[in-house]
Formats: C-alpha cells, sequence, structure tokens
C-alpha cells in the first residue's frame, strides 16, 4: 500500500490543508472502493493511521483510504468559521478523484469516523443517503446539544464558532432530526460501535433505537471498551469487514 500525506489547496476553505492517503498499489483504482475516514475532536489526519492498524484493514480489500484534516470543526459549516462540511461533503470527493483516480461511483464509496468524525460521517449519509454504499460510525457523538454544553467550558471558543452565541444546533445538524426525515429506502448500510463504558452509549443506543423504528439497516455493536483507540482499532476492523465482506 502507498501511504501518503497530502498537502493541497482548498477552495471552500480557501486555504491550504491536508489529508493522509493509502492506497493499494499495482491496480486499477477507479473500481476499486475507497472509504473516507473523518477524524475525532482532539486529532487530526495522521492519527488513525497511526495509533490503529487500518492500513492492514482496507489492504485486505484492496481499498482506498482517505483522512482529511478538519481541525475542531465539528464537521460543520460554522456560523463563525469555515465551511468543512462542504469541504468533506462536496469538495474533497472531486479533489480525490482528480489526484487519485478514486472512483465516483455511489456504490464504490463509503464513510467511518470516530467520535466527532463519526457525527460527520453519519450526518453526510443522513442528508445525502444515495451517494454512499455503507457508514461505520465508532463511538460517534450524536447528542450534539448535550455534548456541546459539555464542551464549552473547555472549547468555548469553538462552540461559538460552530453554533454562534446562542449555542442552539441548527435541525439540518442534529442526527436525530436528520434520521427523522430521512427515506430508509435510501438508506445503505450502517455500522455503529461503542464501547460499553463509554460515555457516548447510552445516546448512541438511543439513535440506534430510533433509526431501526424507522426501518433503517443499522447493525450495532457494543462490548467492554472505553472511548479510546484500543475500543476503536477493534471496530475499524470489524466496520470495514461488515461493509466490504463479500467484494
Amino acid at each position: 500500500m502507498a501511504h501518503i500525506r497530502c498537502d493541497f489547496r482548498s477552495e471552500v476553505l480557501d486555504m491550504n490543508t491536508s489529508m493522509t492517503v493509502v492506497l493499494p498499489e499495482g491496480i486499477p483504482l477507479g473500481e476499486r472502493p475507497v472509504f473516507y475516514a473523518f477524524h475525532g475532536l482532539q486529532d487530526n489526519c495522521t492519527g488513525i493511521s497511526r495509533y490503529t492498524s487500518v492500513e492492514r484493514y482496507v489492504r485486505k480489500y484492496n481499498a482506498a483510504l482517505v483522512i482529511p484534516e478538519v481541525q475542531r470543526s465539528f464537521y460543520m459549516d460554522m456560523t463563525y468559521g469555515l465551511r468543512y462540511f462542504t469541504f468533506i461533503h462536496d469538495e474533497l470527493p472531486k479533489i480525490c478523484q482528480g489526484f487519485f483516480g478514486l472512483s465516483a461511483k455511489p456504490g464504490n464509496n463509503y464513510l467511518m469516523g470516530i467520535s466527532m468524525g463519526g457525527y460527520g460521517a453519519l450526518k453526510c449519509v443522513l442528508r445525502t443517503p444515495e451517494r454512499y454504499a455503507g457508514v461505520a460510525a465508532l463511538s460517534p457523538s450524536v447528542s450534539l446539544g448535550h455534548e456541546a454544553f459539555l464542551l464549552g467550558e473547555k472549547f468555548p471558543n469553538e462552540v461559538t464558532g460552530w453554533f454562534g452565541v446562542d449555542g442552539k444546533v441548527p435541525e439540518e445538524d442534529n442526527l436525530f432530526a436528520l434520521a427523522e426525515k430521512a427515506d430508509p429506502a435510501r438508506m445503505p448500510k450502517v455500522f455503529l460501535a461503542c464501547g460499553e463504558q463509554d460515555p457516548f452509549l447510552e445516546p448512541n443506543s438511543r439513535l440506534v433505537n430510533h433509526m431501526q423504528e424507522k426501518s433503517m439497516d443499522v447493525t450495532f455493536r457494543h462490548w467492554e471498551g472505553d472511548h479510546d483507540w484500543a475500543f476503536w482499532d477493534t471496530a475499524l476492523q470489524q466496520g470495514i469487514d461488515f461493509l466490504l465482506e463479500g467484494r
């Protein structure tokens, strides 16, 4: 596998930014599955590939992997800040298709994310399910209003940047509201995993129940574990296997 740290310009962000890219070698990339993997709040575009064995897991399927840099944006088009949702949802895939010849076909495009990144991945899929073949969300931050309130003491500037001074989460950024509106017939496969000692377990369970009540194809796995890399390494392998088994 080729492991690339790519620095490039985003017109949406109007600045240079970075991504980590892992590509299978010796085969055409245009028909291979590709994972866009989203990092967490205190991470960057290198962490997932540094702290897990994700390269080995995608190698099994000759899949490509793209991990973009989004800072502490919560994958938002921020009230005071940059348009990171537009960047990852619209601009990034086109850039990667141009740079590396990755597939634009919905059947070859997958999302996954950890914590804040799990939120970003689920938001993309719930907004435009027709663009993806599946999503793996690991310990996703799903109850955003409550979590933003808790984060406010540590990251007050970021929370104001996301939502403005009133701190209200817009409906288009609320996963429960998006799941309520989503058409289950258009939704791809959803894999969600969360540790049983993770403080996000209860809101994750509520979101899964909400989506399953809407007849969405959601698989929820939970086992002993916390909000940490040890849990996410195992969950990444399970999520990739779940989405790509049989390819």
